[in-house]
Order: C-alpha cells, then sequence, then structure tokens
C-alpha cells in the first residue's frame, strides 16, 4: 500500500511518523525494524503532522472526511479527538498542518477547499513559557501553568513511552 507521508519527529531525533493508504499512522524508531505503534483509522490516511509542542502530539486525516488528535502522553490508544470536517460525505481530506505559534490546525480535501481548526483548551497542553501560542488564549494564570517544554524533556517523555513499548519485546525474547 501507498506510503503518503513521513516526518521526523522535531523533538526526538529516531522517531518518525508515516501514514498511508492501508488505513494506519506508524510511529517508528529508524533503529528498530517494526513499528512501535499502529493506530488504525478505518480509512486511508492522506496526511500526518507532529504538533510543532509536543514530542507526543500528532494529527492525521482520512479519506472519509476525519481529522484525528492524538496524545500518547495521555491514551496510547485512542485518539484524544476525532472530528468530521468535509461538507459532502465522500469528499476525502489530503492535508493536515498545525500552526507554529497559534493553536490552529489547517486541513486540506481534495475539491480545494482549507479548513481552520482552532483546537480546545484540553488539546492544547502548553508551556509556562511557551512563545509558541499565546497563553492569554487558553485563560492560564500562575496557578495552573505547566512547566517549560525542552527538547531535553520532550525526548525524556518520548523515551518513556518508547520504553513501554519495548519492554514487553525484551520479555519475549527471554
Amino acid at each position: 500500500m501507498a506510503v503518503y507521508k513521513v516526518s521526523w519527529n522535531k523533538f526526538h531525533p529516531k522517531i518518525f511518523i508515516t501514514c498511508s493508504a492501508d488505513w494506519t499512522v506508524k510511529i517508528w524508531d529508524h533503529t528498530v525494524k517494526d513499528p512501535m505503534f499502529t493506530f488504525d483509522l478505518s480509512s486511508s490516511v492522506g496526511d500526518v503532522a507532529w504538533a510543532p509542542y509536543s514530542s507526543t502530539v500528532f494529527a492525521a486525516v482520512t479519506a472519509d472526511g476525519k481529522v484525528f488528535v492524538y496524545d500518547l502522553n495521555i491514551n496510547k490508544y485512542e485518539p484524544i479527538c476525532e472530528q468530521s470536517v468535509v461538507a459532502k460525505k465522500k469528499t476525502k481530506l489530503t492535508h493536515i498542518s498545525f500552526n507554529p505559534y497559534h493553536p490552529i490546525l489547517i486541513v486540506g480535501d481534495e475539491r480545494g477547499y482549507v479548513t481552520s481548526l482552532k483546537l480546545s483548551p484540553n488539546l492544547r497542553k502548553l508551556p509556562k513559557n511557551s512563545n509558541n501560542f499565546d497563553r492569554r488564549a487558553k485563560g492560564q494564570g500562575k496557578k495552573g501553568a505547566s512547566a517549560e517544554i525542552t527538547p531535553e524533556g520532550e525526548i525524556a517523555k518520548m523515551d518513556k513511552l518508547l520504553a513501554l513499548v519495548r519492554e514487553p519485546e525484551l520479555a519475549k525474547k527471554n
């Protein structure tokens, strides 16, 4: 089956993501033969993108007009959001992109339309001192502020998830 997108994780140098016509999104460690995670979206997956603010957040679009947002740090098996966005039922979504500065996703379809989707506050866990998004839009004061995102912290977060996947593999070999 055709692979439609391959993209490196901006935070973790070993991790990349793919999407394909076989209905799957896969997350890979380039040093390992098999995918670390596989997600079946029940329709051909046209595009996938990593979030610019987290090593564990990505979004994908499907041929049946749906957008899926995942945060592996919250749920390793199910999307945290699934949204139908096409006006006509048989319109395929073809592209998706996170805005690097604001909590917005842009989605393109095969008819040439572009749809802008604002991420709800629970889908945009933002760092205390981040320049990526406007904290005021989130309504987050000092009490609710989270720690600053660092490349090291994002690598550690992804490594923790990968260790959970690798440990069962090691147990099988022993």
